[in-house]
């Protein structure tokens, strides 16, 4: 299914950074950071654009052609591998940086623990996916509403983090045909 997605010319989700996490790694001193299930690269090319050394990974082959290319436009540089969050290996505490921008999974609570022990003890986590709420609107996501996140679920994937906030809001997407309208989201930010 992802693979049909975006074989489309155009970039299914926009060629702009998501709002949340452009906000969110403008404060941060760059450093390494890991960007899973990264789909066409709006992110991973706008925080390259701004000194982060970028990892990406997604198990779509149409996907990272269509990253590459949007870093060779921009003249940024990525590196974006092919895997799924299962078979995703990094080295332990690694990155100074981990984001989840839609990263919506069956099997989210194990994938999140993986994830996380590539982070640096200090570490931002940046989250920003669909709440349940969303199964109410047709504006993009899963669904299924067990695809979809709540604020105690995050929470629990989380626990260990030293400072951890979860919160859910609606808002106006704007990301290309596919997150159009009003959402119900859930964000998350947290250091480990």
């Amino acid at each position: 299914m992802w693979n049909q997605r975006y074989s489309r010319d155009e970039y299914v989700y926009g060629i702009h950074p998501n709002i949340f996490f452009k906000k969110s790694i403008d404060i941060i001193r760059p450093g390494k950071l890991l960007l899973p299930a990264e789909g066409e690269g709006r992110n991973a090319v706008y925080a390259a654009g701004q000194n982060w050394a970028v990892q990406a990974f997604d198990f779509s082959t149409k996907a990272r052609e269509k990253a590459m290319r949007l870093a060779a436009q921009n003249n940024v540089s990525i590196e974006y591998a092919i895997h799924n969050m299962e078979t995703a290996e990094y080295e332990k505490e690694s990155f100074d940086v981990l984001a989840f921008i839609y990263t919506h999974n069956p099997n989210r609570q194990n994938n999140h623990r993986k994830l996380l022990s590539f982070l640096k003890p200090g570490g931002t986590i940046i989250l920003e996916a669909f709440s349940k709420a969303q199964i109410h609107h047709g504006t993009g996501g899963p669904k299924d509403i067990n695809m979809l996140y709540s604020a105690e679920e995050l929470t629990a994937d989380f626990a260990g983090l030293s400072s951890l906030e979860v919160w859910e809001e609606e808002v106006i997407l704007e990301e290309g045909g596919f997150h159009s309208g009003k959402s119900a989201l859930i964000r998350l930010l947290g250091k480990k």
